[in-house]
């Protein structure tokens, strides 16, 4: 059986296709948008132009699904419909436009879908998901395979540059303020994290920080770990990137050169909040964690 799963994100919107037999999934196809939908809110509410563009995507999606034989896509939606106030409005408009519902996920939802596509019963046993996303950040904190606690910080690598970086770069300013929020919003949710040596990190920013760092460094191009003093090191070496540095982000990752800086700050302020020694990025996530527990469970309900 084949299942198109879309991710509405805050950032990206993504179609995954997959081959689906006897409880297992491989990966067939990834598209993927950078369309920015945190850039549509104003005033808390998702503008008709942020809702027509997600509809346009969501039709592109259809046509490819139905090109190639397949059933409509399953749509999810996170922070870009979640944290706004015109939530139901948007979903309303978005299924007389396509046809599709929208599924859109708690902050808990997305948390542990997250942790159950990312870790799940093959990952490391114990440890910590960050899961950065365009518009919002989970925490899932686990041991021996159950989830201890799990929260989600509205904040994401997309939203923080908007609110807080006027041009194409922070300051050392801005920099200072973006971080002096990311501790706010985790002393607000995790007022005392607990220090664990490993985490897995899970979105886009965590797999461009691992391919900037690859060619930055030296290291294997599959290499999908990154240190606490690399993840230190990156920050350092790009807050003012020179014209050798701009091309290898133009190389390695040219649709998060805006977002990384911001995206690599909540990684290091969360890195130091639990001590983390390392962060094993895994290419699995709320995706797979929906397909699964959702999709594929509802199937056999």
């Amino acid at each position: 059986m084949i299942h198109g799963v879309v991710d509405l994100g805050s950032n990206t919107v993504r179609l995954s296709i997959y081959q689906c037999e006897e409880g297992s999934a491989r990966l067939l196809m990834n598209r993927k948008v950078t369309a920015g939908l945190a850039d549509y809110v104003e005033g808390g509410t998702m503008t008709p132009q942020g809702i027509q563009t997600a509809s346009q995507i969501l039709m592109e999606y259809q046509d490819l699904m139905k090109n190639l034989g397949f059933d409509q896509p399953h749509v999810f939606a996170t922070a870009s419909l979640r944290n706004i106030s015109n939530t139901e409005d948007a979903v309303a408009q978005l299924q007389r436009d396509t046809g599709l519902s929208v599924d859109v996920l708690s902050g808990a939802e997305e948390a542990r879908l997250s942790y159950l596509g990312a870790v799940g019963p093959t990952g490391p046993n114990s440890g910590l998901l960050i899961d950065l996303g365009g518009g919002s950040t989970e925490l899932v904190h686990y041991r021996e395979g159950q989830i201890l606690s799990s929260c989600s910080l509205p904040l994401g690598s997309l939203s923080l540059f908007s609110q807080y970086v006027a041009h194409l770069h922070p300051t050392g300013k801005e920099r200072k303020a973006i971080r002096a929020h990311i501790r706010e919003q985790l002393d607000h949710f995790v007022p005392a994290p607990p220090s664990i040596p490993q985490a897995c990190g899970v979105g886009g920013t965590a797999r461009a920080a691992c391919k900037v760092a690859n060619r930055l460094f030296g290291r294997p191009q599959d290499c999908h770990t990154l240190s606490a003093q690399e993840l230190r090191r990156l920050l350092k070496t790009l807050k003012k990137p020179d014209h050798d540095h701009l091309h290898l982000l133009l190389k390695a990752a040219p649709d998060r050169i805006h977002t990384l800086i911001p995206g690599l700050l909540v990684l290091d302020t969360v890195a130091q909040a639990y001590q983390l020694q390392e962060i094993l990025v895994s290419s699995c996530g709320v995706r797979e964690g929906y397909l699964h527990h959702r999709v594929l469970k509802g199937e056999a309900g």
